[in-house]
């Protein structure tokens, strides 16, 4: 489909912070946000002007999602929280509210810009030195032998969100299910420079609350595997599952012809070629005892019933965001060609089981 105008360059804007322009959008983000913020907060229903459905929340990641912001300045700090957000998952509104309190203020300071920068990297690093420090108030000791200080914490939090509208048997319910989530991303073991876990939430329409549950692993969607048969999976002598994770396509589909020139030789199947070095490669997968064999992409059927013959889970168009999560979990590293399997790219897994929901 062609364009229907030209594609334009990129627009560079350089004017100063002063202007009425950036003040009134400024101001208006930061009431916004700050009209949301604390136990006192309301609730905001955002609509976009075209139409589509109405968002009620005063949560930062659904505002600043769903907020149309066309001054360049605005863009670049909700841009920023938002980044902060999917890093930390924790305090946009705070970070939202404190960039535009930095900015406004600044700005009514007759200071060269220069020195701003210098102040904001002193404060940057006075700050960090604080919450660093044993004297921090942000920090709260926590007994593991007692749980009553966490417990009190995450359901003051759930308390907080009136949207929710949860009654208090299924707050009760909830905040177990957060702690337990929590104690799951504690190592066990401790390091110098320990690092939690991670937690991945999926909802679930059409359940009830105290249904939710908490599952120690990663949840991938397989619509493929039916759920009454029991599942058959290869594992090692050791009794682990070996795990290959594909972050290229399986599917037998040729290269774009763009990216160079392929020569073929008379009576050569490009098709078939590649149909066989995926099956070698599954070959290969079934003799190191692999037992589950995840790609990010779609894989040949042909191929798939192979592996299924010989006890062997696939999986394919699992996606971008499950290769990470999956990586890290399993010591496995993602495999980027049929051509070269190497069995330092394997991980393991002590187990797979089939979860069902709302089916």
């Amino acid at each position: 489909m062609s364009r229907l105008e030209a594609k334009k360059p990129a627009l560079f804007i350089s004017e100063p912070l002063t202007k009425d322009t950036v003040s009134q959008s400024l101001s208006l983000l930061s009431g916004i946000l700050k009209s949301c913020y604390g136990p006192a907060g309301r609730l905001k229903q955002l609509h976009n002007g075209v139409g589509g459905y109405v968002c009620t929340t005063s949560q930062s990641s659904a505002i600043l999602s769903r907020l149309s912001v066309s001054h360049p300045v605005l863009s670049v700090l909700t841009a920023s929280v938002q980044n902060h957000i999917s890093r930390f998952s924790d305090c946009g509104l705070f970070t939202a509210i404190l960039c535009c309190s930095l900015v406004e203020n600044f700005r009514s300071l007759n200071v060269a810009s220069c020195t701003i920068i210098k102040i904001s990297k002193h404060l940057l690093s006075l700050c960090m030195d604080y919450l660093k420090s044993e004297a921090c108030g942000c920090r709260v000791s926590v007994d593991f032998s007692s749980l009553e200080t966490l417990l009190c914490l995450v359901r003051s939090i759930l308390t907080s969100k009136p949207a929710c509208m949860l009654n208090k048997p299924e707050v009760d319910h909830l905040t177990m299910l957060i702690l337990k989530a929590f104690m799951f991303t504690v190592p066990c073991h401790v390091e110098t420079n320990a690092v939690l876990g991670k937690c991945i939430i999926v909802p679930v329409k059409g359940r009830r609350v105290v249904d939710s549950t908490v599952l120690p692993g990663l949840l991938i969607e397989t619509p493929e595997i039916q759920l009454a048969k029991p599942l058959a999976v290869k594992r090692t002598c050791s009794n682990m599952i070996k795990i290959a994770l594909f972050c290229v396509s399986m599917s037998g589909d040729l290269s774009n012809p763009e990216e160079g020139t392929i020569t073929v030789h008379h009576g050569i199947s490009l098709e078939m070629s590649e149909l066989n070095q995926l099956l070698h490669v599954g070959k290969q997968l079934v003799n190191d005892e692999v037992g589950l064999v995840v790609c990010q992409k779609v894989i040949h059927p042909s191929l798939k019933q192979y592996l299924k013959e010989n006890h062997v889970i696939a999986v394919d168009r699992a996606g971008l965001s499950l290769m990470e999560p999956l990586s890290r979990m399993t010591g496995s590293k993602p495999i980027a060609s049929i051509h070269s399997l190497s069995p330092s790219c394997y991980g393991s897994l002590k187990d797979v089981r089939i979860e069902s929901f709302a089916s």
